[in-house]
């Protein structure tokens, strides 16, 4: 057992020192991340509350869009309509651009807060691909997706190592809570036991996730987990000069558009936001999102496709209609976030992340110390040599 239990300690040191730095700044872009959402929605719409006059009822979609769609001298790309009578809606068009129109007037109102939405899109770049752009994105792909299994190894094998030798009481009061008046490397190790224990399945599980996202392998492996065949890998969209250059999009069709979104408004009730992407093709059907909770919680969502000349529903799905590896997929995709449980599971996920700051620091803290004491040890050694000789 001893011997077992030095080469998982040293397996553990090792990985965390090689991939330490990584996975400090995943953690820490991590924490930055917690409420990207909530942040992002709040940055947007903060200046855009709208007073909403007494019996005044929003503008037909189709009226609303010709109105965007003039203004603007651009075709849209898709419309978010949230429940909240003063949120203005959100109106998308190609490269990622987002106008915020007043929903009973069709007036644009801005772009809203781009400043806030180039800090997160850096910190995800640094996330997901360490910074990298074009090209350099794979190699820092790759790179998270090792750091990551490296994580969940450090992760597991932390639970093995942080039982100590002796299963008394006093020995687990010891790595149990955080203890005052330590010197630095007793402090270095309650912090990095204390934390470690306490955040163990939340960080398992945001570890976890994150290999499933980072490796396809993973993510099929979810599927065959549960008996299933993992579905086809989706054709990768292309890029807006891809699109330019090959197909020319057509105007957009908003004829039969009032009635297809009031149907899908009265299909779910009680939805806090709606949202459809137009297709390129007049003739291809509508899908619209449906969500009940923050945009994040799988199981509150669900997709209605309609035909686009008769109205008529093609599909309905929701979470519960999903097959068992789809659902354990979806859980997964958004556990990683903590948003599957709503705001207290971001809430947990953010201070997770930031416990993974701490553990990555007192981990490399304690490695650095051993190093130095092994350094004094040999050259103890050898200047007793030397002194004999």
């Amino acid at each position: 057992m001893q011997s077992l239990r030095k080469v998982i300690f040293w397996a553990h040191l090792v990985c965390g020192v090689v991939a330490g730095l990584i996975i400090l700044v995943m953690s820490a872009t991590g924490v930055l991340l917690t409420y990207e959402k909530q942040m992002l929605l709040w940055a947007d719409t903060r200046n855009y509350q709208i007073a909403v006059p007494a019996g005044t009822e929003r503008m037909p979609i189709e009226d609303l869009l010709a109105k965007v769609q003039a203004a603007q001298n651009a075709t849209p790309t898709g419309i978010t309509v949230r429940a909240d009578q003063q949120m203005p809606v959100a109106v998308s068009f190609d490269r990622g651009r987002t106008i915020h129109v007043n929903p009973y007037t069709g007036e644009a109102m801005g772009e809203g807060a781009m400043g806030t939405r180039n800090f997160f899109r850096a910190v995800t770049d640094w996330h997901r691909w360490l910074g990298t752009e074009g090209n350099g994105r794979a190699t820092g792909r790759m790179i998270t997706g090792v750091c990551n299994l490296a994580f969940l190894f450090i992760v597991v094998s932390g639970l093995y190592l942080w039982f100590p030798r002796s299963l008394t009481w006093a020995h687990f009061k010891n790595i149990l809570w955080f203890r005052r008046g330590l010197p630095g490397k007793a402090r270095d190790f309650n912090w990095h036991n204390v934390i470690g224990f306490w955040s163990l399945l939340p960080l398992f599980l945001i570890v976890l996730s994150g290999v499933t996202i980072s490796f396809a392998w993973a993510g099929n492996l979810v599927y065959r987990v549960v008996g299933e065949n993992p579905p086809a890998p989706a054709a990768r969209p292309a890029t807006a000069a891809q699109e330019s250059q090959t197909v020319k999009k057509a105007p957009l069709t908003t004829a039969g558009l009032n009635s297809q979104c009031a149907r899908a408004e009265q299909h779910w009730p009680g939805w806090k936001s709606l949202s459809v992407r137009f297709p390129a093709s007049a003739e291809a059907p509508l899908t619209f999102t449906i969500d009940h909770g923050t945009g994040g919680e799988p199981q509150k969502r669900a997709t209605l496709t309609l035909d686009r000349k008769t109205g008529e529903t093609l599909k309905w799905e929701t979470f519960a209609s999903f097959t068992k590896g789809r659902q354990l997929r979806s859980f997964l995709r958004f556990a990683h976030t903590g948003e599957v449980a709503g705001i207290v599971g971001q809430t947990i996920a953010g201070i997770v992340s930031l416990g993974g700051v701490v553990l990555v620091w007192t981990g490399l803290a304690l490695a650095w110390r051993r190093f130095r004491a092994w350094k004094a040890r040999r050259a103890k050694v050898v200047a007793e040599a030397e002194a004999l000789a």
